[in-house]
């Protein structure tokens, strides 16, 4: 009989680490909601949308375990932040963080998670250019989500919820940032794989 496993097909970087198994795959999706936890503790206060380690641990998690481990770690992580442990930014948790103005973007992180796992299974994470190309499309995903949300909710707020305010607050501030973080994870992600390959 084979092992229950939520391991996709294709492996990717954590299947190196161990046996593909249940056990094993609840394992990780655990330890990638305590990255994004720990991740979200790293940050830079702005008020609508802090700065912080956050997404990137959400990609990052994303292209090492796969599409549905990492859009479940994901899960698990806002879960844990909307039943009141304090992971989000700043220590944040609670429906209300959720329903706030960056609510939009904490869904994103599943979205975005899944899409870059599947681009992993698809071994864009192999290569510096493909990693690249799977962090920016992640993080478009998390823009898509989140700045339709976060308009919205600033509208609630009585601030002003136009499309320039809206990137205003929710976007332009960010892409230095974001453009850094797919830098690095197209030098890591990749050296990481030539060094598990010479490792077999």
């Amino acid at each position: 009989m084979s092992n229950i496993t939520l391991a996709a097909s294709r492996p990717v970087l954590a299947d190196r680490i161990g046996s593909r198994t249940l056990a094993t795959d609840v394992a990780l999706i655990a330890a990638g909601a305590a990255l994004t936890a720990g991740a979200a503790q790293l940050v830079i206060p702005m008020w609508p949308v802090p700065i912080t380690g956050q997404t990137f641990a959400v990609l990052f998690v994303g292209a090492t375990l796969g599409s549905l481990r990492g859009a479940l770690s994901m899960l698990l992580y806002v879960g844990l932040g909307v039943a009141g442990l304090p992971v989000f930014a700043e220590g944040g948790a609670g429906l209300a963080k959720l329903a706030g103005p960056t609510g939009g973007y904490m869904i994103g992180f599943v979205l975005a998670a899944a899409l870059v796992g599947w681009l992993a299974q698809k071994q864009w994470d192999r290569k510096v250019l493909g990693t690249i190309g799977a962090f920016l499309a992640g993080t478009a995903v998390i823009y898509a989500v989140g700045l339709p949300w976060l308009s919205v909710a600033l509208g609630q707020l009585g601030y002003p919820n136009d499309l320039s305010a809206t990137l205003q607050a929710g976007l332009y501030p960010f892409i230095p940032g974001d453009l850094i973080k797919a830098l690095a994870a197209g030098g890591l992600l990749p050296l990481v794989w030539k060094l598990t390959n010479r490792a077999k």
